[in-house]
């Protein structure tokens, strides 16, 4: 694992030049924890101790783990997005694997009867859209309802850099991708983001924390994962942009799903005569099956080799994107996806958490403007987010 200085700015905030240590990494803190317990693991192909499976690592070192609980895109990452994981034995080690993603959302008093201790071990890139946080929150609810300790073993957030975007703060707009009232880039680890579940009274009773912190670390440091956190972000690039290009899921815009570069490009078919660049997105097994736009050739927007330091000097997401790919966009009547028939709210917003974004780029409002509209709530909620930090901004 190792760090990479793109802002001088960020690099003379570092107080450390030694490499980051996951609390993974760390186990002389945590092993003597662990021996004799049964352990549930959340885990996934992000889990690694060094560059090794945490399960297979904590296996060889003699801890009893008895289950393994799997997020989105299941405990060895090659589902889909959205795709529902079923219950399987890992063929591997024999060890069964619980599915958290579908109907089977939380834990349940049978699955954890012969746990002792939750352990969760799960890289997160720092988005409320990012499904692990809700998989958190609900692994959180089971060991306090069932008197569980949970063990985090904390991993760095490569966008830890940014706290941006229109907070949630309406219940309309709760869904599978996104259950939480904070801005659509949050700024904390796992981590942190599990004391502030806990103090911020999500959970009907708190859940028993331990945390091994990251080691050498704080939120300025750039972070190359060392491995992919899920199959469509599968370049460093796609990590660090994935905040930003995201917010194009629910428009007629494909985002690079469908190709073996998404989160790094953006295009669709009517804007043939606006772009030069184009690409066809098509069905990948185990990435996207059903892009938007599957078999047409999309014409955009390249950012491969768009220079990341940009994101980082400006510490936003960038909105200009979407306001000049909707400018651009020559039936904008079907730019933003139908509203759903269930509750009324277009998949725009439920990714967005509020529908005035979508309302202001509509009627021409400036970035200047937008970004404005999203003040107030971004500071009450960088006060609130301050009280949870185990490391320094």
């Amino acid at each position: 694992m190792f760090i990479k200085h793109l802002n001088p700015a960020a690099e003379s905030k570092i107080v450390s030049a030694a490499d980051i240590i996951t609390g993974a990494d760390q186990t002389a803190k945590y092993l003597p924890y662990l021996k004799g317990k049964r352990v549930g693991l959340v885990a996934n192909q992000s889990s690694i101790i060094g560059n090794k499976s945490s399960v297979d690592s904590l296996l060889s070192l003699g801890i009893k783990i008895v289950k393994v609980f799997g997020p989105e895109h299941g405990f060895r990452g090659n589902a889909s997005n959205g795709a529902v994981v079923g219950n399987e034995v890992d063929a591997k080690t024999g060890i069964p694997i619980i599915s958290l993603y579908g109907k089977n959302e939380k834990p349940t008093k049978e699955q954890l009867a012969d746990v002792d201790l939750m352990v969760f071990d799960i890289q997160d890139v720092g988005c409320r859209y990012y499904t692990n946080i809700n998989t958190l929150e609900y692994v959180m609810e089971a060991c306090a309802e069932n008197n569980k300790e949970l063990l985090i073993l904390d991993r760095p957030n490569p966008n830890a850099y940014v706290v941006d975007g229109p907070v949630m703060t309406d219940d309309k707009f709760k869904s599978a991708i996104g259950i939480h009232y904070t801005p659509m880039t949050h700024g904390m680890t796992i981590g942190e983001f599990a004391q502030y579940l806990n103090g911020e009274a999500y959970l009907k009773e708190k859940c028993k924390l331990k945390i091994i912190k990251v080691a050498n670390y704080n939120h300025e440091m750039s972070y190359v994962l060392p491995t992919n956190p899920s199959p469509n972000l599968n370049t460093q690039q796609a990590v660090m942009l994935f905040p930003s290009l995201c917010m194009f899921e629910g428009t007629a815009i494909n985002e690079g799903r469908g190709t073996y570069m998404p989160f790094t490009i953006l295009g669709a078919p009517a804007l043939k005569d606006k772009y030069s660049f184009s690409y066809k997105p098509v069905s990948i097994q185990g990435m996207s099956e059903r892009p938007n736009h599957k078999d047409s050739v999309c014409y955009g927007i390249d950012l491969r080799n768009y220079d990341i330091s940009k994101l980082r000097k400006s510490r936003q997401l960038n909105l200009a994107w979407l306001i000049e790919l909707y400018n651009a966009y020559p039936d904008k009547e079907h730019f933003f996806g139908k509203e759903r028939a269930n509750n009324g709210v277009s998949p725009f917003d439920l990714r967005i958490g509020t529908d005035q974004l979508r309302k202001q780029i509509i009627a021409g409002v400036s970035e200047a403007e937008i970004r404005k509209s999203w003040e107030p709530g971004l500071q009450k909620f960088k006060a609130i987010r301050k009280k949870y930090l185990l490391y320094a901004d």
